[in-house]
């Protein structure tokens, strides 16, 4: 059984790129995203219209993962096309290229490390610190993690969390989140005022509040499950929050297709060299991944992952807010 840096080092023959795949999955899924828009505005009927929308803010979470790995360096670097691509994209779904790569970074070397994971994820803090705190964070910290608050990821992770609060915090960084807000919001006017509220709906808002609030759930269930684990910042190890603080996402074909096979989280976090395209092939062929923490897209699991609310340091699991108040 490979442990530790021996396991990591046996997913570097994985995290090499085909550009030909690498390409030929940006503009497939490219075309993917132009059928909807291309169905909401010729097919004159609106059930219709909130299919092809619904096909949009899927692909929207799709190309978000191929994104973020251009972002990972794990594909498409030095082309100049790619960069200007994703520039954009980053600017559309208010995930503007500075913020994101920060905070995602800092998240990939601090996840589930208690009291520093917060930066670029959901806070996680221990009974002790939570009832020890004002009644005023507390409450912060509940509405941060309430499943109403992640529901609404378009307005509360990407309008406020990614855009607002970088740009006011240092906005020479992060210029570029408020080029993202004009930007986003002067391509939703003018789709609500040549289009008329049935296109506005179904091409821009309804899209914007799927994938956002989908791309806001992902984000949390990968690293808030029942079987999750947190670590004081001494026993803490980058490949254990990998293995025991990721999750992996079982779900069929057509939602890895539409997730970019970011359910192989836990591999995702091992080694985020390695392309998206490339972590079924890393799960296949090295057996210790097989044996991952899993939730999924049922309601069940969602429920039980929505559930959650404070790391018990005694019991070594997260509890919900019945058996915190209890």
């Amino acid at each position: 059984m490979l442990e530790g840096r021996q396991l990591i080092l046996a997913t570097n023959q994985f995290a090499k790129e085909d550009r030909k795949k690498s390409w030929f999955y940006l503009i497939s899924t490219l075309l993917v995203l132009g059928i909807g828009y291309a169905g909401v505005v010729f097919i004159p009927y609106f059930i219709v219209r909130l299919l092809f929308a619904i096909l949009i803010g899927l692909t929207i979470v799709r190309l978000f993962i191929i994104y973020h790995d251009y972002l990972h360096h794990s594909i498409l670097q030095n082309s100049l096309l790619a960069k200007i691509i994703f520039t954009i994209y980053g600017w559309y779904i208010l995930a503007p290229v500075s913020i994101w790569k920060r905070s995602h970074d800092y998240h990939h070397a601090h996840n589930s490390k208690l009291y520093t994971s917060s930066i670029g994820s959901f806070p996680v803090v221990t009974k002790d610190k939570f009832f020890s705190s004002p009644k005023s964070e507390r409450f912060m910290y509940m509405f941060i993690r309430h499943p109403f608050t992640i529901a609404l990821g378009y307005i509360f992770a990407f309008i406020i969390g990614m855009c607002l609060r970088s740009a006011t915090s240092s906005l020479s960084k992060h210029w570029d989140s408020i080029v993202a807000l004009v930007f986003h919001f002067s391509i939703g006017t003018l789709i609500f005022y040549f289009g008329g509220w049935q296109i506005g709906l179904c091409a821009f808002l309804i899209p914007a509040l799927l994938s956002s609030a989908m791309g806001s759930y992902l984000f949390y269930a990968q690293h808030n499950f029942p079987d999750v684990v947190y670590e004081e910042k001494e026993g803490w190890t980058y490949i254990g929050a990998a293995l025991n603080s990721s999750s992996y996402m079982d779900l069929n074909p057509v939602m890895h297709w539409f997730t970019g096979n970011i359910g192989y989280h836990h591999i995702h976090h091992t080694n985020p060299r390695i392309p998206f395209y490339r972590l079924p092939e890393v799960y296949q062929n090295v057996k210790e991944f097989q044996n991952a923490k899993k939730t999924s897209l049922s309601i069940r699991d969602i429920m039980k992952c929505l559930q959650l609310k404070v790391w018990d340091p005694e019991k070594r699991r997260m509890l919900t807010k019945k058996e915190l108040y209890a």
